[in-house]
């Protein structure tokens, strides 16, 4: 009997450890004196943390993060140098811009970095080259906030400045463009073609047609909920068709991020302000393979 006991517990634990593998991560980043990076359970418990640079009050940096493939990390703390981080803290790659506030490591290898200093997009190779550099638009439009690669190779950038979400081609051509008329923070290209926009200082999260007809919107409080809407900022489309929001600067009460079904229904909700504060405008999302590579190397970390 003891023996099936001790079979079943540790079916059981066996259980519960395969479990907890096969969940989704979420990598959170956030200063206004919080200065942290941080790997997170969807219940919202750390499996890794660490202490970046950053001053005590206000923010610099911590507008962009993204997991690569090879377990590391690339983010900034401060406006200028966008760093390829391991998780022991070592920064493998490195480059210097110009007030940066949007990046992301490419299939190829090369690094998109949105200079608002300079008012142009950049590929940096992995010698740290400048392989490409795409001008923005005038009237602000160079003030980057978010900017993604579209899978046509173009760019969809957010300017904060005159509030415009603007889809540029490598030459810098306007191919399509939505006045939100708000210091807009994030934007992406969802599958069925729409764009989904989080305006910021709008305080709403806005999808608009190709013909910038607006499909579906929501404004200072999610309906049915006491979310609380201010600051809205990154955004993504999983798979499944569900929407991740971010809700920076919301206080203590409203989530960082939380989570919309097809019905656009709130399904999730992260809320870590004591770990956060007010002051989380990025995150990434590590889906279940990514996650359990993570995991492995969060637990070789900690076995040295």
């Amino acid at each position: 009997m003891r023996r099936l006991y001790f079979s079943v517990a540790l079916l059981i634990s066996v259980l519960v450890a395969s479990a907890a593998q096969a969940q989704d991560l979420f990598l959170v980043s956030a200063s206004y004196g919080k200065n942290v990076i941080a790997l997170c359970e969807r219940d919202g418990s750390v499996l890794w943390q660490f202490k970046t640079g950053g001053p005590k009050r206000g923010h610099t940096g911590h507008h962009e993060i993204q997991m690569l493939d090879n377990g590391n990390i690339l983010f900034h703390d401060d406006w200028d140098t966008v760093k390829e981080m391991k998780l022991d803290g070592t920064v493998v790659w490195s480059h210097k811009s110009s007030n940066v506030h949007a990046f992301t490591r490419l299939a190829d290898g090369n690094t998109m970095i949105a200079e608002s200093g300079s008012g142009r997009i950049l590929l940096v190779n992995k010698a740290g080259k400048v392989v490409s550099a795409t001008p923005l638009g005038k009237d602000g439009r160079g003030s980057t906030r978010q900017a993604e690669v579209l899978s046509n190779g173009n760019y969809l950038v957010c300017a904060e400045g005159p509030g415009t979400v603007t889809e540029y081609n490598k030459k810098g051509d306007i191919v399509w463009e939505y006045e939100i008329k708000t210091r807009v923070y994030g934007a992406i290209r969802l599958k069925n073609g729409n764009t989904v926009i989080c305006s910021g200082s709008g305080n709403s999260v806005v999808e608009v047609s190709p013909e910038k007809k607006v499909i579906w919107q929501v404004k200072s409080q999610v309906p049915d909920t006491d979310i609380a809407l201010k600051w809205t900022t990154c955004l993504k489309e999983l798979p499944n068709g569900h929407l991740l929001i971010g809700n920076c600067h919301a206080g203590p009460d409203s989530p960082q991020i939380f989570e919309l079904d097809k019905d656009r229904k709130v399904t999730w909700e992260y809320n870590e302000f004591e770990l956060v504060g007010n002051g989380m405008a990025c995150w990434d999302y590590l889906n279940k393979t990514q996650a359990a590579k993570v995991r492995r190397s969060v637990a070789a970390l900690a076995a040295k």
